[in-house]
């Protein structure tokens, strides 16, 4: 009955028309939006509505959460489910955003307690993945990839890549799979990308992938998103076993549809610092 309901309302939802000003918005900060075709800019469309609508959006840091706002950031995050259902974020409730990049608050070990590790330095961040938890994404960082894509960089499919990877409650850079050929291929080509990247990393050489994805399986993932869907055409060149994986897990083929003369960057200038999702390895 609950399923029927939802899905019901969705229905309800979709039928309803795509707001001229929410269109204004997608044109003016979601560059992807205007290389889609006809049929996928309508089922951009659709998943934008039901996820605005289905998410809890909080503002923080004095941030007040507009249609601009929702509108962007949920592009973004639904361009990775042109593809896939909206039921693979059904662990997503909420979206925190903060006006710009913040710091994180390194644990200080109470008085009883005695640390395994070093304490964490404070950082800045520009997003966050929670695993029963909410997303939290900084927003002047959505917009500038929005507006700007190439770069191989993007907080927001960075972070809802994260929340794909924990729908089987691990983070562990394997998404829920089709079947179990699709999940032996993926493990394969990732685990020896994985293990390139961290090799080139561990000896001070740039690649096509940001490094920060050599910190473990999850980001992996995660940065390999970003960079699949933002500048393609640099992972099927360097890397088309890889693309080829992400391409039947995602069910979307963006170097189709984004131009080969992204400003993708050979070699990534500043490594850009994420926290990793809480609760990972």
């Amino acid at each position: 009955m609950f399923r029927w309901l939802l899905e019901r309302r969705r229905r309800r939802l979709t039928r309803e028309p795509f707001p001229d000003s929410w269109e204004e918005i997608l044109h003016r900060n979601v560059a992807h939006f205007g290389l889609l075709e006809d049929a996928r800019k309508a089922r951009l469309r659709a998943l934008i509505q039901v996820f605005v609508a289905e998410c809890n959006w909080e503002g923080a840091g004095g941030l007040e959460v507009t249609d601009e706002v929702r509108v962007t950031i949920s592009a973004q995050a639904c361009m990775l489910l042109l593809g896939l259902s909206i039921d693979h974020y059904r662990n997503v409730g909420s979206v925190v955003v903060y006006p710009s990049t913040v710091v994180s608050t390194p644990h200080s070990p109470g008085f009883f307690e005695t640390p395994l590790e070093p304490v964490e330095e404070e950082v800045p961040i520009d997003g966050e993945a929670h695993p029963q938890g909410p997303v939290v994404i900084i927003w002047d960082a959505a917009l500038e990839s929005g507006r700007n894509p190439g770069s191989g960089f993007n907080i927001v499919y960075h972070e809802f890549a994260h929340k794909l990877d924990m729908l089987d409650g691990l983070a562990d850079g394997t998404p829920p799979m089709r079947d179990r050929t699709q999940h032996r291929e993926w493990v394969k080509v990732c685990s020896r990308e994985y293990l390139r990247l961290k090799k080139a990393a561990g000896a001070g050489r740039r690649t096509f992938l940001d490094a920060y994805g050599a910190e473990d399986e999850a980001e992996f993932f995660a940065v390999a998103t970003e960079q699949f869907f933002d500048s393609p055409h640099l992972m099927v060149r360097h890397a088309p076993d890889l693309y080829r994986v992400l391409r039947d897990f995602y069910r979307q083929d963006p170097a189709g549809h984004v131009p080969g003369g992204e400003r993708g960057r050979e070699i990534p200038g500043v490594r850009r610092r994420r926290r990793k999702p809480a609760g990972g390895p």
